[in-house]
């Protein structure tokens, strides 16, 4: 089994109206959410064979901390500039392509892609990804994956402020 575990850069800051949109760094809560957010996957035993993220400020440092959190050298971690403003079709290929080499691969980058990949792999509607949050899926053959919607199973729906509440799905 390949599982693709989808997770949106965590709280970004917009302290800095003039700062590049591809520059911005994470807020507080950003920064508190990415290191609760890898201790979840890890307590669940969940760790990535590899981490690919979009070299954007706010992704980089949300790899790094999920990379921490899990084990993980985040010295490792691999940066694809598509990650930041490419098309489904890109991160659909991407990931497919990965899921050839490793079991379990973990993505990190930006809405509105990511709500959109992970809604056209598990074939559900999420409404939305929102930061930090992490989408799961289980895929019996990778290559499936390029061929048609729908896929993958959902294995969990996370996100920072579900944690008062139990796991989403």
């Amino acid at each position: 089994m390949k599982r693709l575990i989808i997770i949106r850069h965590a709280k970004s800051s917009w302290a800095e109206p003039g700062l590049d949109d591809f520059d911005r760094p994470l807020n507080k809560r950003g920064k508190k959410d990415g290191p609760e957010m890898a201790g979840r996957l890890a307590a669940a035993g969940i760790r990535p064979e590899l981490i690919v993220a979009s070299p954007a400020r706010r992704a980089k440092k949300t790899a790094q901390s999920i990379a921490e959190g899990t084990g993980y050298d985040p010295a490792t971690i691999r940066y694809d500039d598509d990650l930041y403003l490419g098309s489904l079709a890109y991160h659909v290929q991407l990931a497919a392509s990965l899921l050839s080499e490793v079991d379990t691969l973990f993505l990190v980058g930006h809405n509105d892609t990511l709500t959109r990949l992970a809604e056209h792999l598990s074939g559900r509607s999420l409404g939305n990804v929102p930061t930090c949050g992490i989408v799961a899926l289980e895929f019996a053959d990778h290559s499936a994956m390029t061929t048609s919607a729908g896929p993958g199973s959902l294995l969990f729906f996370w996100f920072p402020k579900d944690r008062q509440k139990g796991d989403s799905k």
